[in-house]
């Protein structure tokens, strides 16, 4: 099978299907152990009706181990196949690595948490501050229209000015009062100047 699980076809001469043997006594002891192992792994994570299933994978082994016994196979050395422990144990460090990968980055996970949690909370409490800035500045507005209330017509209420600011005597009637009026436009020429 290719990487993506689907099959593919290998075109095979018969002289090459014919140089092929049957499986070594070897071999087919290191099969079984194999075949044994993965029984036990299945049965010791099943956890309803054990014995149906135990049944039913010692029927399967049966036939699989009577498989071997009749499977022929290309000559070569088949020592490859007794690596498969060691790379067992690679697998297994590796798998213990990736554990400590994951444990360091579930701590991380709980530490990035942990600080949008805190970003989260001080940003609830800026939005409260800005709540409140906003409840006081609408206060001040109101207070400032007490103030300056504005009418229909957009006048100003504002405070009358005393009558005796009214009644007082304009500049130009103090002016038309004085009687050397040419002089006085001299001083106010050289005041200006």
């Amino acid at each position: 099978t290719g990487e993506n699980g689907s099959s593919k076809k290998v075109k095979l001469s018969s002289a090459k299907v014919g140089s092929w043997q049957p499986l070594s006594e070897n071999s087919r002891l290191f099969l079984e152990n194999i075949v044994d192992s993965v029984l036990l792994s299945v049965l010791s994570q099943q956890r309803e009706r054990k014995d149906d299933v135990q049944k039913h994978l010692n029927v399967l082994k049966e036939k699989v181990l009577r498989s071997f016994k009749t499977l022929k196979v290309p000559p070569g050395n088949l020592g490859n196949l007794k690596n498969t422990l060691s790379l067992q144990m690679a697998e297994k460090q590796m798998l213990e690595t990736n554990e400590e990968s994951l444990v360091q980055l579930q701590e991380e996970i709980t530490k990035a948490e942990q600080s949008a949690e805190c970003i989260e909370e001080n940003i609830q409490q800026l939005q409260y501050k800005i709540q409140v800035l906003k409840n006081q500045l609408e206060e001040d507005e109101k207070d400032a229209r007490k103030v300056f209330q504005e009418n229909g017509k957009g006048a100003l209420h504002l405070p009358e000015l005393p009558k005796c600011s009214l009644q007082a005597p304009t500049l130009q009637e103090e002016i038309l009062k004085v009687k050397n009026q040419k002089g006085l436009l001299k001083d106010m020429n050289a005041i200006q100047q």
